[in-house]
């Protein structure tokens, strides 16, 4: 399943790109219909989330959780444990297949209800706050996810 609705991450040229997110991999902290504000080009360590061309299907990118180093590149993991697809099963993951960094995310506004009419500016404001967040590295719940494999 797919992890990303882009149909090419942009690889150079363009620094910055937004990305829909698809599938459950990254819950809690990336939800299906997110938008991800992606970085190319950016040192990336233990702890980010990231972007990469999946090992064995290289038309499809994936979003995941660097855990660490490892001989041959970077053993990934996704937040949510239950979703799979991670280095658990394709293993580490080389330098050159991972693609950006990924920086923010944007939440979708959930759907209006029938006849609800337009939402008030603090609405939108409240939701706009809420939505728009950065994606920090977590450097603990990754490493200790690893360890309890």
């Amino acid at each position: 399943m797919p992890e990303t609705a882009a149909e090419e991450v942009r690889e150079s040229r363009v620094p910055f790109q937004l990305i829909e997110v698809e599938g459950p991999s990254m819950v809690p902290t990336l939800y299906p219909g997110d938008w991800m504000l992606v970085q190319h080009g950016a040192r990336v360590r233990p702890g980010d989330v990231i972007i990469l061309r999946h090992p064995f299907q290289q038309d499809l990118l994936v979003v995941k959780r660097i855990a660490e180093r490892r001989e041959g590149g970077w053993w990934v993991l996704g937040d949510n444990a239950a979703a799979g697809g991670d280095s658990t099963v394709y293993g580490v993951v080389p330098d050159d297949l991972v693609l950006a960094k990924v920086r923010g995310r944007l939440r979708r506004r959930k759907p209006w209800a029938e006849g609800e009419g337009q939402r008030s500016a603090g609405a939108v404001l409240s939701w706009l706050l809420s939505a728009v967040r950065p994606v920090r590295a977590v450097r603990s719940s990754a490493s200790r996810r690893l360890r309890a494999r």
